[in-house]
């Protein structure tokens, strides 16, 4: 694991440390339950613990830059919250925001050498970032919302009950999102993120069951993982059909928009079952449920090479290090041993000449 801790948590500060070979025991990765999860990014991953958050992301010049911060749940910090759906409605909300903002630092290490000299993006940078953001949920609510409506209503005859309307609309929003899943997977730029969602995938499998948290621990696993957002995403799909079959057949634009209200709950609903289906993962009568979820996978991982795995897991090595109790942020390179030389072990420089943080 990292070698540094309380000596460098000022996040102004560059700083730079050597990996070793980690390996967690099997007990205590399952005593751990659900607490790691994560999120592929822009040439990167993201892993998160219950106490800390790490984005891992692999720069034009081939070094791993991490951005660590500590992250603490509302749902742990105020108990009444953790009840089961409502927790679900507020980690969604949390899941986004930072999905977000770590997918906004990739894209800035990723794309310019000059984001590891520490420049910071500027305001009409990050305006354009959360207005593509925006657009994109805009986008995405028409698309596997409002879409389906209207071509269900071309489908249904008007004389039909609310469950045939509903069940049809939900199987058109799924061929929607699947054909959706396809066509962004022969961009060349999705493809590389699709694999990095794979070494993801591997990464945290490999920490499940106690393998060292290296590529060649990592490598045998397969990229399926039922706790996976694309499997969260199918379960909105099919708990979405029941929610919205007890509202009954929207006649117009009030009936359809009122649907949105609903989101946080179908969302809590799916999280409790992604939940379910990744402790009995093993239990044949869920099978059948977590079966789909796994399939659509197939589209959304692929196979990754030893380097996109040695990024997912200096992201999880990174997560799983302690800190001091004053820790805040930071952000350092990560790099082999064998890969250190002279050079490396000095600061990066901003153009003033003094450290900047990578």
């Amino acid at each position: 694991m990292t070698d540094s801790m309380a000596k460098d948590q000022d996040p102004q500060a560059a700083d730079f440390t050597v990996t070793e070979t980690v390996c967690v025991e099997s007990g205590e990765a399952r005593s751990m339950d659900m607490a790691v999860g994560g999120q592929a990014l822009i040439e990167g991953v993201m892993m998160r613990s219950p106490s800390y958050l790490a984005m891992a992301v692999r720069t034009p010049d081939g070094r791993i830059v991490i951005r660590k911060k500590t992250f603490g749940s509302v749902v742990r910090k105020f108990k009444f919250l953790n009840v089961p759906v409502l927790r679900g409605g507020i980690h969604l909300i949390e899941t986004m925001g930072l999905g977000i903002d770590a997918l906004m630092f990739s894209a800035d290490q990723a794309i310019s050498e000059d984001r590891v000299e520490g420049k910071k993006s500027s305001f009409w940078e990050t305006a354009m970032m959360w207005g593509t953001v925006a657009f994109s949920f805009v986008l995405s609510m028409g698309l596997f919302f409002y879409l389906p409506i209207i071509l269900t209503d071309l489908v249904v005859p008007a004389g039909e009950g609310s469950l045939v309307w509903n069940l049809v609309d939900g199987v058109i929003r799924v061929l929607m999102f699947v054909l959706y899943l396809w066509a962004v997977s022969k961009f060349p730029d999705m493809a590389r993120v699709f694999e990095y969602h794979g070494a993801e995938h591997k990464s945290i499998h490999a920490f499940e069951n106690g393998r060292p948290l290296t590529a060649a621990g990592a490598r045998d696993f397969t990229t399926l993982h039922p706790r996976c957002g694309t499997s969260f995403l199918f379960f909105v799909m099919l708990i979405s059909i029941v929610v919205f079959s007890f509202l009954g057949r929207p006649e117009d634009i009030p009936d359809r928009l009122q649907r949105l209200a609903f989101i946080p709950l179908i969302g809590g609903l799916a999280y409790e079952a992604i939940k379910l289906s990744g402790k009995f993962s093993k239990a044949w009568i869920l099978k059948p449920v977590i079966f789909p979820g796994l399939m659509m996978q197939k589209i959304t991982t692929s196979n990754p090479d030893d380097d996109q795995l040695t990024v997912a897991m200096a992201a999880l090595k990174a997560t799983l290090t302690p800190e001091a109790d004053d820790f805040k942020e930071r952000v350092y390179y990560d790099m082999p041993e064998d890969d250190l030389d002279d050079d490396d072990l000095q600061p990066a420089m901003d153009p003033s000449g003094e450290g900047a943080p990578a």
